[in-house]
């Protein structure tokens, strides 16, 4: 709703106040006609001024989503979530993966179960020698040989590092190639003297 709208309908609707405080039982037919008028006239600024589509549900989530009678908001979605969070209180909801017992899929899934997934993504982390320790030099790669074409790069760069390394992530971290020899520097002048 924009500031014309706003004020165009606030002015018709104080003006329904002022009709609301002035009737009375001898009120003529002819100020009710310009009251109907008037509220009339404030219903189209209404409907003019509303954007979106009039909620289905009493849901602040689900506006707009599929709408269930029996819902205390006429929210479906809330509903069906309510009702597995009272199943699982029962002990009736789904045990599998949580340590109970196991029951088999009505239908096999088109994309697996969550048990079939492996949990990190894998990736290849640049890493150079900064004479310290070892730090990260580039992004993370999804391709091994993509990351070992960047650190090829980074060696024939201006500023080489004294070393690279490849480290593949996984579950856990394995380093694959280094490239030069890591030399621990001090790098306070003639060995802190």
């Amino acid at each position: 709703m924009n500031h014309a709208q706003l004020t165009a309908l606030g002015r018709a609707l104080r003006l329904l106040g002022e009709h609301g405080e002035a009737l009375s039982a001898d009120t003529p037919d002819a100020r009710l006609h310009e009251v109907g008028a008037d509220l009339r006239r404030a219903l189209d600024l209404l409907q003019d001024s509303v954007t979106t589509a009039a909620p289905t549900t009493r849901c602040a989530e689900h506006p707009n989503g599929p709408v269930d009678e029996s819902a205390p908001d006429r929210c479906l979605l809330c509903e069906t979530r309510r009702r597995a969070a009272r199943r699982a209180e029962l002990g009736g909801g789904y045990q599998g993966a949580r340590g109970g017992r196991e029951q088999s899929a009505t239908a096999p899934s088109r994309y697996g179960v969550r048990a079939d997934r492996p949990q990190p993504q894998q990736r290849w982390l640049p890493e150079l020698w900064n004479g310290q320790e070892w730090q990260l030099c580039g992004t993370p790669r999804r391709d091994r040989r993509e990351a070992e074409l960047y650190i090829a790069a980074q060696r024939r760069g201006p500023r080489p590092a004294m070393a690279y390394r490849l480290v593949h992530e996984f579950t856990d971290y394995e380093v694959l190639r280094v490239w030069g020899t890591p030399v621990k520097v001090d790098i306070e002048p003639l060995g802190n003297l």
